[in-house]
């Protein structure tokens, strides 16, 4: 606790004041006490030494005091005419009391503020000085320190929560322990909750966040240019009038942005989350007041996962004609369910790796029952989501997730494609040690031009600090990997799926999983070895931090794009096949961007575009360019 000095000619009163180690432990212990009180109440107690915390307990005193010189506090006047008996009583606070049975100095029963009676000694002059601390005000100082702990004001318990490390009561980690202590555990699915319009066709975490929500939808907006000129300039028309769309995404304020961009141009949208910690619970309520049935909360369980999707399919007197999906989850789980609607589904538009994965595997066996658009591939998503705003939301994932620095530590990414390459750049441009490892000749001499080692990752596997998945592929770190981490090895995904890292070997009874924060375990062998994993292994970006908005602004225009094109389509023009979108829309997206940056494009002469054997407004790259 800090000294604080009221300064009063020709007297000094002293607020509060420690002993005679003030000088040598009070600058410290207050840098230690503001430092705690911004991190947790217990940190607070435990880092202050004893004479320091001696101060928090004394008695407060007279508000007439002096000085004594050289009592250790620099900075302030010495006080004329003070006894040299006074200042040399050994231990004594050196306060002159000018009536020491003053009200001020004494509680109602009687005590001084001590918790006893005041004792005091008598300099020569006549002034009153306090006696020695006892024992007992030692002893009473660890009962109220140990009150204190026990019962922490409204703010600490709230600080202890968020600061203090904690292990789960279950070992093996629940979806559920990912929400703040803070909020309401139970279960959205068991709530009833009704919108301003008296609507219950939802399922979110809190309706009444919806303000709030809706304020980060508005921000998101303003970086969101393009699907806001595509709003504006095609409301009129409404190119989707008549579609119903069924939506498997990520539920975030861009996606909203999205969502709400969708329905103004005349299509019925329900949603789901893609990911069960990705969802802004703020953004999930203000679409639900906004009339937009969404099924989503952060820290669903796998069941409440299926549970949501089901419930923007399985509707009475509703059938979706258009699917928009992120990871391929809500068309295997039709497909498995209800494979009737696909008679009445025109086409499928899926943005993910694994997902695009997954629709190709159908196509290949016959079971494709209508076009797809392959999102993930268009340039617009392959050149821009994949590596800019992986470049930026790598850092910022780890940086919540585990306070680390990055100079200086050795990283492996597993994979350089698009997302491997911005996360390799945004790690070496902090100063990191980066390894790499891939299957694909050609991104692996990508990699080694780029500066980067090509490795396996059983070679650095025991001496990096870092290892970061982006392959897409499952299993690609195993058991024996990280049973052969170093302590304290960070572990995390940049994949869609949660099948890169093999998280389910490691629930065993042998294993120790240790809840730290939110979206952080860590994962303890018997002989003490730990390995810090982020999220259970699944997207670190969306689930332990944000994206950049105006990279997904691009994502999400090709989406809307490729949903018209495919809603609008003439029957025949797209048979039950994948498609990558028309180089003509991956152009269109990137000019509606351009006007942020007052960017200004060079056309062509007629004898270039002629020479170069191009339409002067495009398409400048064939279809199959990626």
């Amino acid at each position: 606790m800090s000294v604080q000095v009221a300064v009063a000619a020709p007297a000094v009163e002293l607020k509060e004041l420690g002993g005679p180690m003030d000088k040598a432990t009070g600058p410290p212990c207050e840098a230690v006490g503001a430092h705690a009180a911004a991190h947790g109440v217990a940190a607070a107690a435990a880092a202050c030494p004893v004479p320091g915390a001696e101060r928090e307990a004394a008695p407060a005193p007279a508000p007439s005091a002096e000085r004594p010189p050289g009592s250790g506090c620099p900075g302030l006047p010495s006080a004329a005419g003070l006894s040299s008996a006074a200042a040399k009583v050994p231990q004594a606070s050196a306060m002159k009391r000018s009536d020491p049975h003053h009200p001020q100095h004494r509680h109602r029963d009687g005590s001084d503020s001590s918790g006893g009676a005041a004792e005091a000694l008598v300099s020569p002059d006549g002034s009153v000085t306090e006696a020695p601390r006892t024992v007992k005000k030692q002893i009473q100082f660890a009962d109220q320190k140990q009150e204190f702990n026990k019962r922490p004001s409204k703010i600490g318990r709230r600080s202890l929560s968020r600061s203090i490390s904690q292990s789960s009561t279950d070992s093996y980690s629940s979806a559920a322990s990912y929400t703040d202590s803070s909020d309401d555990e139970t279960s959205p699915r068991d709530k009833q909750q009704k919108n301003s319009k008296g609507s219950s066709d939802f399922c979110v975490k809190n309706i009444k966040q919806a303000e709030f929500g809706r304020r980060e939808i508005e921000i998101a907006e303003q970086e969101m240019p393009a699907l806001m000129a595509l709003r504006k300039r095609a409301q009129g028309e409404k190119p989707l009038a008549g579609a119903k769309i069924v939506g498997c995404t990520h539920i975030t304020a861009q996606t909203a942005v999205l969502m709400e961009t969708l329905g103004a141009l005349g299509a019925q949208c329900r949603w789901a989350a893609c990911n069960i910690y990705s969802t802004l619970n703020e953004v999930a309520a203000a679409l639900a007041e906004s009339g937009f049935p969404v099924f989503a909360w952060k820290g669903e369980s796998e069941d409440d996962f299926w549970w949501c999707i089901d419930r923007c399919v399985n509707v009475e007197g509703w059938q979706p004609n258009m699917i928009l999906d992120d990871g391929g989850d809500l068309t295997h789980w039709i497909y498995k369910k209800y494979p009737n609607m696909f008679k009445k589904i025109k086409g499928i538009v899926e943005e993910s790796v694994t997902g695009v994965h997954r629709l190709y595997q159908l196509s290949k066996a016959g079971k494709l029952c209508v076009p797809a658009m392959n999102v993930n591939d268009s340039v617009t998503k392959q050149k821009f989501d994949n590596l800019y705003c992986c470049r930026e939301s790598i850092l910022d994932g780890l940086k919540r997730t585990t306070d680390m620095m990055f100079g200086g530590k050795q990283v492996v990414v597993c994979g350089y494609g698009e997302v491997g390459k911005g996360c390799c750049a945004a790690l070496k441009a902090m100063g990191s040690i980066v390894y790499v490892t891939e299957i694909d000749p050609i991104c692996a001499l990508q990699a080694c031009m780029d500066g980067f080692r090509l490795v396996k990752l059983n070679e650095v596997i025991r001496q990096v600090d870092i290892v970061i998945t982006c392959t897409g592929n499952k299993n690609v770190v195993t058991r024996e990997h990280l049973d052969r981490m170093k302590n304290s090895c960070i572990v995390c995904n940049m994949g869609h799926s949660n099948t890169e890292i093999d998280v389910a070997s490691l629930r065993t009874p042998e294993l120790t999983w240790e809840r730290v924060r939110s979206q952080v375990d860590h994962v303890i062998w018997p002989d003490g070895k730990r390995i810090v994993l982020l999220a259970e292994g699944r997207l670190l970006n969306l689930s332990c931090s944000t994206v950049p908005t105006f990279v997904l602004s691009i994502t999400a225009t090709t989406q809307a794009l490729a949903l018209i094109e495919l809603y609008n389509a003439p029957e025949g023009r797209y048979k039950q096949d994948v498609y990558l979108l028309p180089k003509k829309m991956d152009e269109y997206v990137a000019s509606l961007h351009l006007p942020t940056f007052d960017a200004h494009l060079t056309e062509l002469t007629d004898e270039q575009a002629k020479y170069l054997g191009l339409n002067k407004n495009g398409p400048f790259k064939p279809n199959y360019y990626r």
